[in-house]
């Protein structure tokens, strides 16, 4: 293994693998991997690009169901020896993802939520699901339509 300070920065292919299983050897040493990962000789840092590509190709392509795909990352990304960039946005960020939002959506909704920050979007879902009674006190701007007129 090549030293590397920073880390190796872990792609979709792998964590499909890891997940779906389809290619058992690919599985294999993804596992394999992800155990160096565990024992401290190898440095894995996941994305959040990363985490949104892959939960869209187990959603597209491999059929998973949201609630499934949320469980199995709430286990990957709370393991501590992994480097996991924006760990506590992309943790929350699955409730909102089981709510029906879209991945980037409900990111950036557990973004705003985490940096006590507001959303600019023209998405009236987005803004019904944000505003639920109970759950935030930020808030979603919603812009108005092009056709209509400023005053």
């Amino acid at each position: 293994m090549a030293k590397n300070l920073v880390g190796e920065i872990v792609d979709t292919n792998i964590l499909i693998r890891y997940l779906v299983g389809d290619d058992p050897k690919q599985q294999s040493q993804a596992q394999r991997w992800f155990r160096e990962a565990e024992r401290g000789k190898r440095k894995l840092v996941i994305k959040p690009i990363v985490v949104a590509e892959t939960c869209f190709v187990l959603e597209s392509f491999y059929q998973k169901k949201r609630g499934e795909i949320a469980d199995a990352f709430e286990v990957i990304l709370s393991q501590k020896w992994l480097l996991v960039e924006e760990r506590k946005v992309l943790l929350k960020l699955f409730f909102w993802y089981c709510q029906g939002l879209h991945f980037v959506d409900s990111y950036l909704i557990s973004w705003a939520q985490e940096n006590k920050a507001s959303v600019l979007s023209f998405d009236q879902k987005v803004k019904k699901k944000f505003r639920a009674p109970g759950i935030l006190k930020n808030k979603i701007t919603i812009a108005p339509d092009f056709d209509q007129e400023d005053e």
